[in-house]
């Protein structure tokens, strides 16, 4: 989940909580847990807009830390993910020797 909130707050900083929790498909509590511990490892600052005359508007910003962690992450999960695809590949192919084989016999 927390790389999927630095990616959707890399692209919206402005993304109110309730927004990045619809976003993300969890609760509202949740996400307020997740961004606080991201804050707490200095992955995200909050910004207040001083200016905006809605006071309570915030900007999520990702720290430099938290653009190079996004990355780390973003790797770790590549990777994850090419892992499983060639297992699934081995697999599908030990499925279609064993139908092939299979088959063979049916037809004898």
């Amino acid at each position: 989940m927390s790389l999927r909130a630095l990616q959707a707050l890399e692209s919206d900083p402005n993304l109110s909580q309730r927004a990045l929790a619809r976003e993300l498909g969890v609760s509202l509590g949740r996400t307020n847990y997740c961004l606080h511990a991201l804050m707490d490892k200095g992955l995200v600052k909050l910004q207040n807009f001083q200016h905006n005359p809605r006071k309570m508007r915030y900007a999520y910003l990702l720290t430099p830390q938290g653009i190079e962690e996004k990355t780390r992450m973003t790797w770790r999960f590549l990777r994850r993910k090419e892992a499983e695809y060639e297992a699934l590949q081995a697999e599908i192919a030990e499925l279609r020797r064993r139908v092939a084989a299979d088959a063979g016999v049916e037809g004898r």
